[in-house]
């Protein structure tokens, strides 16, 4: 499925540029600010995502004149803006006029003052002074030719997902009710049979704040949804308020799908976004943080239902806010960037342009650092920017796969709750393990909601879907009957949408359509390795398991299953079902992986590609293909290509050799 979305007005080609803060800098900086964005080939910057303080000093009084000045240049440059509503942390004067819209914590902890997104997204009070801040900058810069997009407060329940204030009780109070209806379906749904949690009304509910042990399991879940919901509403809210004053302008939020956020359902805002915007950083320690690069743009893609999307924040260089900060090294912003419109992103953006001299993240790399234009960092600023112009025919093509992942954010929710058979689960660990197989394999992959239509991929891999309703497990069916081949994964489907367990044996949902069941789990205890019969081994996770209908393709060599299957496969329909019952490892994976991929008939962008190399195709209207190819390895690899390698402007006619840590895009006519 692919949707159609609006773009930032008056945008070409690949879009360049970054937060923009000219409140932090005099005069004379901001001056050279647009003269340096002209020379980097810059053309769209998010401004006023943190000037609320400024534009309104005292309640009341307005100082827009600084930010007109700023827009003013800005458009007299050519570069167009994307103008925040600057409600993302109310100002000092207004949290000490009304304390109450302060967030709390489970345990009643009052998150205060003195940081960023210092409110609680439920309060009524501060919805209130939102909506007036975001009125006042929609009817001031309606007609500013420099806005091209709404920019609606900033990473959303980044800091702040779950908020436990009274304000909060009460809406969530709202929001159970609309689920349920009754305070009797809830307490059917919720089990509150169990410790003698029953309610009268719907007024007894308080959000799961901390208590002597477990908190009920389903109004943790819940909790979650709700509190992914109210971000939603909070949204729209301020999203209505300028659709009102200033309709021909299309909106945004910026995202975090992987790096800081798993508490909104992001599969859930898709619908309510004109354009789909995701902040990604990488993990310093990881050394394949390059593979959840691309998982995450995968999945931004997928929540933008196919359609480009923009990278709204990423580092030239280190970020501030880890234990160790790694600088990037020789290439790699470069790579990083490429490697993001490989995946669908029109727009390559940072936080933020200039680097801040003072405040939290002063060491947060920019495009223009601290050592000003002689510096690496400022060369490669320059670099990118030629670039992405290079790059302009790429725009509004897209990427295709052959091959899904189902992603799940209540999944990720309830499997990682308390009271499970193990808490060394991670959901997101679970999908990297398969995901990094397929990338090193060079097979690109859609990231999709289990909402997804399915049928039309030849391969679909189902890790750890915990929680599923019986439309989403239907859907899966479908896909493996349509002929696809269906993998899923140790604890998916296992309860329904209220937590419940699926009785009658594991895995739940998925039962007939893999032709296994399962009596018990057996998880492993850490450090506990186990053996396969194929003399992989596997550990975390084991379970007693029986065919039925299935046949074995792995079996328990050693531990209290031997004997018994770790791994099947079921023919149905025109496809088949492989159920992995444990946490196979990297070689286990692997095998796995290219069985599945020779069966399904799924082959990689450009085969042969040694390790390390990335390929990725997007495809314009007219069927061209754009290759990408990003070379992550420190020698050169030669490439079977033909067409017009776009970076370096020259013809290709069979081989393209790709330097040692580089990138190519060869336009395939």
């Amino acid at each position: 499925m692919t949707t159609e979305r609006p773009w930032p007005l008056h945008a070409d080609g690949i879009l360049y540029g970054g937060d923009y803060n000219p409140e932090q800098w005099p005069l004379d900086v901001q001056l050279e600010d647009v003269e340096l964005m002209k020379e980097a080939g810059v053309g769209l910057v998010s401004v006023a995502i943190f000037s609320w303080a400024q534009l309104e000093p005292r309640e009341g009084e307005f100082d827009f004149g600084w930010l007109d000045a700023v827009l003013d240049r800005l458009h007299a440059a050519g570069i167009g803006v994307a103008l925040a509503t600057a409600t993302a942390s109310p100002p000092p004067w207004l949290t000490r006029k009304h304390p109450e819209i302060l967030p709390e914590l489970a345990d009643g902890t009052v998150l205060h003052q003195g940081s960023r997104q210092s409110y609680a997204v439920s309060s009524p009070v501060f919805r209130d002074y939102a909506l007036r801040m975001t009125r006042r900058m929609a009817e001031r810069y309606r007609d500013h030719p420099a806005v091209a997009l709404w920019h609606v407060d900033n990473e959303l329940g980044c800091h702040v997902p779950h908020d436990y204030s009274d304000a909060a009780a009460e809406a969530f109070r709202i929001w159970l009710q609309a689920r349920y209806d009754t305070v009797d379906a809830l307490n059917t749904a919720w089990g509150t049979a169990f410790w003698s949690q029953r309610y009268d009304s719907f007024e007894e509910i308080l959000p799961p704040r901390s208590a002597p042990t477990f908190v009920n399991p389903t109004q943790q879940l819940d909790f979650a949804r709700f509190s992914s919901d109210e971000q939603l509403v909070h949204y729209r809210a301020l999203r209505d308020v300028l659709r009102e004053v200033t309709p021909h302008v299309p909106t945004t939020t910026n995202f975090m799908m992987t790096t800081a956020n798993k508490w909104l359902d992001y599969f859930s805002w898709s619908g309510d976004m004109d354009v789909v915007a995701n902040d990604h950083y990488l993990t310093s320690r990881d050394p394949e943080a390059h593979i959840g690069l691309a998982f995450s743009a995968d999945l931004s893609r997928g929540v933008a239902g196919g359609a480009p999307w923009m990278l709204m924040e990423h580092s030239t260089s280190a970020v501030n806010w880890q234990p160790r900060n790694g600088a990037k090294r020789a290439g790699e912003m470069l790579r990083n960037s490429l490697a993001h419109v490989a995946r669908g992103a029109d727009a390559v953006m940072f936080f933020q342009w200039r680097q801040s001299a003072a405040g939290a993240e002063k060491y947060h790399s920019a495009m223009l650092p601290h050592a000003g234009q002689d510096s690496d960092v400022w060369r490669n600023t320059l670099e990118l920017g030629r670039r992405l112009r290079s790059l302009a025919p790429v725009r509004g093509s897209r990427v295709t796969a052959d091959v899904a992942l189902v992603f799940d954010y209540p999944s990720w929710w309830g499997s990682e709750m308390d009271g499970h058979p193990t808490h060394d689960l991670s959901y997101t660990g679970e999908a990297m393990r398969w995901y990094g197989a397929l990338w090193k394999r060079g097979v690109t992959v859609d990231i999709v909601s289990a909402r997804n239509d399915l049928t039309g991929y030849r391969a679909v891999i189902v890790p750890t879907l915990y929680t599923v309703d019986d439309q989403d497990a239907a859907r899966i069916a479908e896909a493996a009957h349509a002929g696809a081949s269906v993998l899923v994964t140790f604890f998916s489907g296992i309860v329904d949408e209220h937590d419940h367990v699926r009785l009658g044996g594991y895995p739940g949902a998925f039962r007939d359509l893999l032709g296994v069941r399962s009596e018990e789990f057996h998880p492993l205890q850490e450090g506990e390795v186990l053996t396969l019969d194929d003399g992989t081994r596997a550990d975390l996770w084991s379970e007693k398991t029986r065919l039925e209908g299935a046949e074995a393709v792995r079996t328990w060599a050693d531990g209290p299953l031997a004997g018994l299957p770790a791994v099947t496969r079921h023919s149905v329909g025109s496809g088949h079902a492989w159920y992995v019952a444990t946490r196979p490892d990297g070689d286990g994976v692997a095998g796995l992986v290219d069985a599945l991929l020779a069966e399904a008939d799924v082959a990689p962008a450009v085969a042969g590609l040694p390790q390390g190399v990335e390929a990725v195709r997007r495809r314009a209207d007219d069927g061209t293909g754009f290759l990408f190819l990003v070379n992550h390895t420190e020698r050169d690899v030669d490439v079977p290509a033909a067409g017009r390698e776009l970076l370096r402007g020259q013809d290709v006619s069979g081989r393209l050799t790709v330097p040692a840590l580089e990138v190519a895009v060869v336009h395939e006519h």
